[in-house]
């Protein structure tokens, strides 16, 4: 009978030796991608729109599996327990890789050595915006109304430890105004209480405001991004506004478990830096105010890397706990 370790040790070399016959064969069967918020968020539109297009080429269907929950960290959780055989991926954003990691006191992963982080896609600006009610059509007009109100208004936001969520303390931090956070599963079902009037303010992802602010039922004060979006021109950026510190995009990547063999992570890699240089999956992303970008696979690792050490470590010292 073989001892423990020597057992052990003849497991994982059989493992590293089935691993190239495992990526010679992916894929075999179709490859789940997890995300990380409900339909209709902007992470849950790249994740389909990418899936359409790398499907046919890698031969199986890109199943989107919408998991959201806990800022993003449930559905990152689940990813990096997960098999590193490349059937289960993560379209990451900056929710729960770098904002809300430092927000719960258990995650449950680490964000750089839990994952292989294969591609970056693009980013999207977050938007202050208000229900068209508010009687507030430029910034000015909205701190007035935000003072003038008998107790703090409630801001929406896709969850604690969400790009709006931070940029709603930063907010705060620089107006000097109080507000309160009210935090939902994702972006749509926020969406539908703002234009419902159930909550009157907003700091959210621009993609899917976009159309209900051209109909004009919700108000835009800002872009938190250093240049105006192609896609609300009109729209003005915080910097213009007199807040330049008020910075706050949310990035869009595809990621997997850690330990992905690297024939796997190169043939990811190549498919997501392909459909980047088509034409119409960059005019898909422009539809949705997605900013589309190419880095190389360990660019994007030290992106994340330096995203996580910089941003999270921000988001710890201003103290912002889940509720």
């Amino acid at each position: 009978m073989l001892s423990r370790r020597p057992a052990i040790l003849l497991a994982s070399l059989c493992l590293a030796l089935a691993h190239p016959a495992l990526a010679q064969d992916w894929p075999a069967r179709p490859v789940r991608v997890v995300v990380s918020f409900p339909p209709g968020g902007s992470s849950d539109i790249v994740a389909r729109v990418l899936a359409e297009v790398v499907s046919p080429r890698l031969g199986q269907r890109m199943v989107v599996d919408n998991r959201p929950g806990a800022g993003g960290t449930l559905a990152a959780q689940h990813v990096a327990t997960q098999r590193p055989d490349g059937y289960t991926l993560m379209l990451s954003n900056t929710a729960p890789i770098v904002t809300s990691p430092p927000i719960y006191a258990a995650p449950g992963y680490d964000p750089v050595s839990s994952f292989t982080h294969i591609a970056y896609i693009g980013s999207a600006p977050t938007v202050i915006v208000a229900n068209s009610s508010v009687p507030a059509r430029d910034m000015p007009q909205l701190l007035a109304w935000i003072r003038a109100q008998r107790s703090p208004p409630a801001f929406g936001t896709s969850g604690t430890g969400s790009v709006g969520h931070i940029l709603g303390v930063m907010f705060q931090r620089e107006t000097g105004l109080e507000l309160t956070h009210a935090p939902y599963r994702g972006s749509g079902p926020m969406l539908a209480d703002l234009l419902g009037g159930s909550v009157l303010l907003s700091f959210d992802t621009l993609p899917q405001n976009v159309e209900h602010i051209r109909s004009g039922r919700l108000t835009a004060f800002a872009v938190s991004a250093p240049a105006r979006n192609a896609m609300a021109p009109e729209v003005p950026t915080t910097g213009e506004v007199g807040f330049p510190g008020l910075i706050a995009t949310n990035w869009m990547g595809l990621s997997g478990p850690a330990g992905l063999p690297a024939p796997i992570i190169a043939r990811l890699h190549a498919e997501v830096t392909q459909a980047l240089s088509l034409p119409e999956f960059r005019a898909r992303l422009d539809e949705h105010s997605v900013t589309p970008a190419a880095m190389t696979q360990p660019e994007f690792a030290a992106f994340v890397a330096r995203d996580v050490a910089q941003i999270g470590g921000a988001v710890r010292a201003m103290g912002i706990r889940a509720e």
